[in-house]
């Protein structure tokens, strides 16, 4: 019941909030939710999945959805890891844990099959990222201007950075994912781009995150495989 379990014959040693931003993606969603579970469970985690969904027809914030995802899972749960997790990517190998580099934020989709399994860039955190509480508040979280597709990886990159932390990469040997591709089967062959930022990150980021964070919450639902979280 709302996408939450621990396991039920020992006591579990991480306990792991996964944070999906989504809006209208059923078909990539079914698919997740039928994979992670039985994923999650065979690590012996305790975790819950959290569907953070935006309403209207407007751009779409990723970012600012995962923002509201860390502070609605964090009045459940004193979470050991915040792993931040795009909706169609789902992960190949068993020992990709699903938990937290005790030091520093973790990338974990370093291998994706869209990128023929290498980064597409050297600073590269989109797919899925692990962070600890203390992690995502030190960098004051992610930006809540991003509007539209893509560019916010890059300001977290560069967050992370200038709150004294470095990225470290899950070994691209175990994080490998295989990106679920139902509308545009030539996506896959076309040279990918990063997206240019129109944010100077260095001057917004202690203004604009976690601390500069609003927002109106319409609903919080348990559905049996994940809890629903809807705001505007």
């Amino acid at each position: 019941s709302g996408g939450h379990y621990r396991p039920p014959h020992c006591f579990a040693r991480y306990k792991s909030a996964i944070l999906v931003a989504y809006r209208n993606q059923e078909k990539y969603l079914h698919h997740l939710l039928y994979y992670i579970h039985p994923f999650l469970q065979r690590q012996q985690l305790s975790y819950t999945i959290y569907l953070i969904q935006q309403v209207g027809t407007g751009s779409f914030n990723r970012a600012k959805l995962l923002n509201v995802g860390v502070r609605e899972a964090m009045k459940d749960e004193d979470w050991d890891c915040l792993v931040l997790h795009d909706v169609d990517l789902v992960p190949e190998n068993d020992y990709n844990l699903y938990i937290c580099d005790e030091y520093y934020p973790k990338h974990m989709a370093s291998a994706m099959d869209k990128f023929q399994y290498i980064l597409p860039y050297k600073t590269f955190f989109g797919g899925v990222s692990a962070l600890t509480p203390d992690h995502y508040m030190k960098m004051n979280g992610f930006p809540n201007t991003y509007w539209g597709d893509g560019g916010e990886n890059d300001d977290i990159a560069t967050r992370i950075q200038l709150a004294g932390m470095k990225i470290v990469r899950t070994s691209p040997h175990l994080g490998r994912y295989k990106v679920m591709n139902y509308d545009d089967q030539t996506e896959m062959q076309e040279p990918w781009r990063r997206p240019t930022s129109q944010h100077n990150t260095r001057k917004t980021w202690k203004a604009d995150g976690m601390n500069s964070l609003q927002f109106r919450l319409l609903s919080r639902i348990k559905h049996p495989l994940y809890t629903k979280i809807t705001v505007d």
